[in-house]
């Protein structure tokens, strides 16, 4: 079972390397997750010396006011073997054999997080200390409750402490070790009190009474520790800590423990429980503790990060690659984009997307829509006729029958299908720049850099608005043919009337008669609805040839040639990314590492299982 409390060690090093205190975040948290011990006292409660008890050696800071002004995560490793040495997360090559520097080590690391204005700061200390004397276990040292600030303090340290050690043990994974001194009323504990609010069952929380050789003459603790005044769900634990003489002197560890036992053993009041006092039985049954929450966890831990790192990579993918750092790689990634947003653009016109259909519905229903709002028989009109067949003869009237007159006739009823032709071009256009928006919104890539977003769309319109003049002359040429050339066939196949053209004999103004104007509105209408049915079909070929076609095949090829002689510099530009987001995926990356060396860590107990 050791390797379980090793595993969570491991765990924690790396969520101190990879900032993940368990604070407040937009980020999962795996700290928060992880089986911990924290030690609660307030000031004075002896809590550091049953730390110093467990560990076996002096290493924390001692003084008056607040020592402790960041969380001290501290790791045992029970080694077979060797000499003791300790090491910092912070200095992962550097080993400390003598202990005072490992004092002075924790201020120096304090004061370079708070600075020295006595600030406290929840980013914690990792120490990790290895000893044949020590059992594998994990402790938390919080700040010692206070109930006021010192001189170099605000006011608000008192509240900013509580609540520091509350986000600690509040937390339904964390074991609370009340640090209270025998010698005060239980009553006014600060370790008592924030445990009792956090744990009101007792369910999570181990009791300590320190300075139980410093109480009242024939006064004593044993109500406590044998759980009849204040219950808790785990024995109460009883220590006798070196005194302060006997810190003065440096009486080593080894013969503070002897006194202990000593002490407990020749006690009448508490011999009968020796066996369980002190601070060497407290680590070997928060030890034993620790490893069973520990495997009660396991598979609960396995199932939050494996959900996890679902989450982080489908986030991470989301976001996008990180920028390439040559010129080579991000000219690359650009053309990447633009080939991704490209291929989203077609399927758009193929109708793999939506949005393609609405430009057959110009075709379909617009431009038919259109070409009948013309109304030709308007222009045909009885007066309009005689009028261009009056001008058409001039001076000479015509002989057999008023050819120019039908031209003329002709031509200013298909001029007017430009509009619609024309209108047709433009709906198309601005379609297709729908489609341009749509597939730039849905190239998830070009979201990451507004910058190229920006570029690739300018260049997209640009294209688009050269194909809609292409398209533009050769659509109107199409109109302009019709009128430049009519169909001598379309006329040849009139039915053939000698009184069509008119009795020669009568006076000019006998042969336009009503009936035979009414013949030349029919058949230039008949022409003109010819010519319209063949343009119907004509102009959306010519639409779709130099716009849609174009667009599917070259839209952005004028853009990516330019891109190819674009400097180093200009390249990098169009790559500026939102800060934002380049924060968001290093802290994505940084916590997905986490979880991905959690998962191998705990998938390699679990095998050896």
């Amino acid at each position: 079972m050791e390797n379980l409390i090793t595993l969570v060690n491991k765990l924690q090093r790396a969520c101190t390397a990879l900032g993940d205190h368990g604070e407040e975040s937009a980020l999962p948290t795996l700290w928060d997750s992880l089986p911990s011990i924290a030690v609660v006292g307030g000031q004075s409660s002896g809590k550091s010396s049953v730390l110093e008890s467990i560990v076996g050696k002096d290493f924390l800071p001692r003084g008056s006011g607040i020592v402790t002004r960041r969380p001290l995560v501290l790791q045992l490793h029970k080694i077979d073997e060797g000499r003791e040495y300790a090491e910092f997360l912070h200095l992962p090559r550097k080993r400390f054999t003598d202990f005072a520097l490992v004092r002075k080590e924790i201020s120096d690391e304090t004061d370079r997080e708070t600075g020295r204005s006595k600030q406290i700061s929840s980013v914690p200390i990792h120490l990790s200390i290895y000893s044949p004397y020590v059992v594998n276990l994990t402790l938390v040292d919080l700040p010692g409750l206070t109930k006021v600030a010192v001189e170099g303090q605000p006011d608000s340290i008192v509240a900013e402490i509580e609540n520091m050690v509350r986000s600690f043990i509040e937390k339904p994974n964390c074991i609370i070790l009340a640090i209270s001194p025998a010698n005060q009323d239980l009553a006014t504990s600060d370790a008592i009190k924030i445990s009792r609010e956090v744990d009101p069952k007792g369910e999570r929380t181990f009791g300590v009474l320190t300075k139980i050789d410093l109480m009242d003459r024939g006064t004593d603790a044993v109500d406590i520790l044998e759980g009849k005044s204040y219950k808790l769900q785990f024995p109460w634990f009883g220590v006798v800590n070196r005194s302060q003489a006997d810190i003065n002197k440096s009486v080593d560890m080894i013969a503070a423990r002897r006194k202990e036992r000593e002490y407990f053993a020749n006690s009448p009041e508490y011999k009968h429980m020796a066996h369980r006092m002190g601070s060497e039985h407290l680590g070997k049954m928060l030890s034993k503790h620790l490893e069973s929450v520990i495997k009660s966890r396991i598979p609960g831990l396995q199932s939050l990060i494996n959900k996890s790192v679902i989450e982080l990579e489908s986030e991470l993918s989301r976001l996008g690659k990180p920028i390439a750092a040559d010129a080579g790689g991000k000219l690359y990634m650009i053309v990447e984009i633009c080939r991704t947003f490209d291929q989203i653009y077609k399927e758009h016109l193929d109708g793999v997307r939506p949005g393609g259909d609405k430009i057959y519905n110009v075709f379909d229903n617009q431009l038919p829509a259109a070409l009948k709002r013309l109304q030709f028989d308007k222009q045909l009109a009885m007066e309009n006729v005689r009028k261009l067949i009056t001008e058409a003869d001039g001076y000479q009237p015509h002989l057999i029958a008023p050819e120019q007159g039908y031209r003329r006739l002709i031509e200013s009823s298909l001029i007017s299908i430009r509009g619609p032709a024309e209108a047709a071009v433009e709906a198309v256009h601005s379609l297709l720049k729908d489609l341009i928006h749509k597939a730039i919104s849905e190239t998830l890539e070009l979201r990451q850099y507004p910058t190229l977003r920006v570029e690739v769309g300018n260049a997209a319109f640009d294209s688009l608005d050269r194909m809609r003049e292409e398209s533009k002359k050769a659509t109107l040429k199409l109109v302009d043919m019709e009128c430049s050339y009519l169909t001598v066939d379309f006329f040849r196949k009139l039915p053939q009337d000698v009184e069509k053209g008119g009795n020669p004999t009568h006076s000019i103004f006998d042969r336009y008669n009503d009936s035979y104007l009414r013949r030349i509105g029919t058949t230039v209408l008949s022409y003109v609805n010819m010519v319209c049915a063949s343009l119907r079909n004509s102009i959306p070929k010519s639409i779709v040839y130099c716009q849609v076609r174009e667009a599917k095949r070259t839209l952005l090829d004028h853009f990516l040639t330019e891109l190819g002689k674009m400097e180093p510099k200009q390249l990098a530009s169009l790559l500026n990314e939102d800060p934002a987001v380049m924060e968001r995926r290093t802290a994505l990356s940084k916590r997905l590492e986490l979880y991905k060396a959690a998962q191998n860590e705990i998938d390699a107990v679990a095998w050896s299982k």
